[in-house]
């Protein structure tokens, strides 16, 4: 349990961003492909650290722990690579359905099956030679990304060019746009043909060299912290005005909120300005999924009606995040409204001590942590949870006045 004190309600410090865990995962499984290629600033979250650990791992079991990106990259890697590998992972990774891409992967010659339950992990990829087939594919684009994205990853190393056409619509396009700009900074040739169809040639990666962007799912803790203070201006370190990452949306959403986003050489600074509030919000989160919970959080504390549609995927996430921000949201007066792809918060607030239960899952942690500024102390159980993406969470709150202990 961690106990959560603000000794200063108006915010001021410099932020040294972790690097982010979804340029860095990508990055990653190119270099193993290409092991020529240099990375720098690649993220010390531990979905990354477990990623560059199984890549190098000699070990016919590979446990990518809870990492579901690393779960699925891996996947389509030891298939393109015709690897004989056993991979799984913690009880609620193997409740995440894989069933998508195996379907994928097994269209275009893979041969993946799997050792307890159709659709889930644990799974093994049998040893094979020769490439991956390529060519026409069909996927579902409105299930995962990172599904569509771990075999646009291996495509440069089909045996003829990736026609991929995605049906139902496809979810955290960003997402996508951010595995294509990766793939072509290192040579290959990929490319939208229209709204939902990609084309990937059969060009493998050259060598070259690469330092990952600081992590804007990270920076929007900080946004929200901002917005929930009585006043102050923070330096996030390391951010880009074009950045690659989807949720360098949230600059353009915390405006609503009263945060000011202004870039320079360094990174972007946040200022606190006055602004009257919005009575009522609707935010598509397609794009953003992982943004949901931060804006759930301010605009609750702040008295603002929040509808947010299209979370879909946030059933399947670490845990099933609609449910547990209602549990939690509640603690606090507040009400909410959910279905399969929605949630409404809206009510008034009241600021009351209470734990903060994570459901083991690292955003709850970093997306509640912001409302100790409006509360004499709050408690975060199982606050450990921050090392798979932001392991230096908890020091970096304590720089800017919000002190923890255990």
């Amino acid at each position: 349990m961690l106990s959560l004190r603000a000794t200063n309600r108006h915010i001021i410090g410099r932020i040294p961003l972790p690097s982010s865990k979804s340029e860095s995962n990508r990055a990653l499984i190119i270099q193993a492909l290409t092991p020529d290629i240099v990375l720098n600033n690649v993220s010390s979250a531990r979905d990354t650290q477990t990623m560059k650990r199984l890549l190098q791992s000699k070990d016919h079991v590979l446990d990518v722990i809870d990492a579901g990106t690393t779960m699925r990259f891996l996947t389509a890697y030891c298939a393109a690579t015709g690897k004989d590998q056993l991979l799984t992972g913690t009880p609620r990774m193997c409740q995440r359905p894989i069933g998508g891409l195996v379907a994928a992967l097994r269209t275009i010659g893979a041969d993946i099956r799997f050792w307890k339950q159709e659709g889930y992990p644990p799974l093994h990829t049998i040893a094979r030679t020769g490439k991956l087939a390529g060519g026409f594919l069909e996927m579902p684009g409105n299930i995962s990304s990172q599904f569509i994205s771990a075999v646009l990853l291996i495509s440069p190393y089909f045996s003829t060019p990736l026609e991929l056409h995605l049906t139902d619509g496809v979810t955290s396009r960003p997402y996508l746009d951010m595995t294509m700009s990766l793939m072509r900074h290192f040579g290959a040739e990929v490319q939208w043909g229209g709204e939902s169809v990609i084309h990937a040639s059969t060009t493998a990666y050259q060598a070259s060299e690469y330092t990952i962007e600081s992590d804007w799912s990270g920076a929007s803790y900080w946004y929200s912290l901002l917005a929930l203070s009585e006043g102050g201006e923070l330096h996030l370190d390391g951010l880009k005005a074009n950045s690659l990452q989807g949720d360098s949306d949230i600059a353009r959403m915390m405006e609503s909120f009263g945060v000011k986003t202004t870039f320079t050489d360094s990174g972007a600074h946040l200022t606190k300005f006055e602004r009257e509030l919005p009575a009522s919000l609707t935010i598509d989160c397609v794009e953003t999924p992982d943004l949901a919970q931060t804006l759930a959080v301010v605009a609750g504390a702040l008295g603002v009606d929040l509808t947010m549609t299209n979370l879909h995927t946030l059933r399947v996430k670490e845990t099933d995040r609609i449910y547990a921000l209602e549990q939690e949201l509640g603690k606090f007066g507040l009400s909410t409204e959910s279905a399969d792809d929605r949630l409404r918060v809206y009510g008034t607030f009241l600021p009351k001590e209470t734990t903060i239960h994570t459901y083991e899952d690292h955003r709850m942690a970093m997306a509640f942590a912001p409302l100790a500024v409006k509360l004499p102390y709050l408690q975060i159980d199982e606050a450990d949870v921050v090392v798979k993406s932001y392991p230096e969470f908890w020091d970096h709150m304590s720089s800017v006045g919000l002190q923890s202990s255990h």
